[in-house]
């Protein structure tokens, strides 16, 4: 048996019938690991030492009934065996935070995925190292530049740089009267610089969601854009569908495999929209459970095959 703490939202948030977390929290307790449950918020670091109140949790596959949770203590995370690092974006100040701490204890504990690689692979800015792989693609504020860009590809989306859900995802027309009032709102509510990019009409027919386990794809989801939307997002009403992967797909994936395993990355999901990567989710991807009920291997045991043998690897280094 192993200690598993898993730093997460709130458990009254999670979507039961979609939450990739529950699904490994479920393959854990299957294993006959004890788990821990704790939110980030709840995470103090002093006198290198790094705790958090944190209650044991036992996880039920059933809608009626999916966790029972025990007394609260507070937790040494360094004398727990394995962390995973699973609360939702937004990716802020709050979350690089965590993954500061979280790195001070990764000598003797196994934290998963890496939080230096974490924070430094922002989803929408590490994916630019494979510029060759991906549609056109702008990340700036600068209005020159947006026209610019949209002069030369036509349609083009516009997207917050740390977004995510498929929040304040844009479709901009050649010739939009709504940009100006949109880069205005933009300007005010994003310091940083956004996501610009060719409009890729194929989204239609779906936005694939491949899983990656240690750099390897093991499964892939097909989310289809609900009438009248550009996003695929299942919580924007987004379809999943049955997929297999195609050539392209796994040339990208066989591109990406080394630097995520070099970057301690182990479970990742990429988006692919007509043979165009557009994402890199590194900080809590989903995808397991909608995989699995699409008639899909449960990614689950792969996921934690992996994790064991990255422990035991530790354990026998330190």
């Amino acid at each position: 048996m192993i200690d598993v703490a898993v730093q997460m939202d709130p458990l009254d948030k999670i979507n039961f019938a979609g939450d990739s977390t529950f699904a490994l929290m479920l393959e854990a307790q299957r294993r006959g690991h004890r788990l821990w449950h704790y939110t980030p918020d709840k995470l103090s670091l002093g006198a290198g030492r790094l705790s958090a109140p944190a209650r044991e949790i036992a996880v039920y596959d059933d809608a009626a009934r999916y966790y029972e949770l025990g007394e609260e203590r507070v937790l040494d995370l360094a004398g727990v065996d394995v962390v995973l690092l699973r609360q939702d974006p937004p990716f802020d100040l709050a979350y690089i935070t965590s993954t500061h701490f979280l790195e001070k204890i990764q000598s003797r504990t196994l934290v998963v995925n890496d939080p230096s690689a974490v924070r430094n692979a922002p989803e929408k800015v590490f994916v630019m190292e494979f510029a060759d792989l991906m549609p056109p693609t702008l990340l700036t504020r600068d209005r020159a530049a947006i026209e610019a860009f949209r002069a030369e590809h036509g349609e083009i989306v516009m997207k917050p740089l740390y977004g995510h859900g498929g929040a304040s995802v844009f479709k901009v027309e050649p010739v939009d009267p709504n940009f100006g009032s949109l880069f205005d709102l933009f300007s005010v509510t994003f310091r940083e610089p956004w996501v610009v990019q060719r409009f890729l009409p194929a989204v239609s027919k779906g936005d694939k969601r491949i899983l990656l386990v240690d750099g390897e794809p093991l499964g892939a989801v097909n989310r289809i854009p609900a009438e009248n939307d550009i996003r695929s997002n299942m919580v924007r009403g987004g379809a999943a569908a049955s997929t297999a992967l195609t050539e392209r797909e796994r040339e990208i994936c066989a591109r990406l495999g080394p630097a995520l395993r070099a970057r301690g990355l182990l479970f990742v999901g990429i988006d692919v929209i007509d043979g165009n990567l557009t994402e890199i989710n590194v900080t809590s991807p989903t995808g397991l459970r909608a995989l699995a009920r699409l008639g899909g291997p449960d990614l689950a045991a792969p996921i934690f095959d992996a994790i064991e043998a990255k422990l035991a690897k530790l354990r026998a280094n330190g």
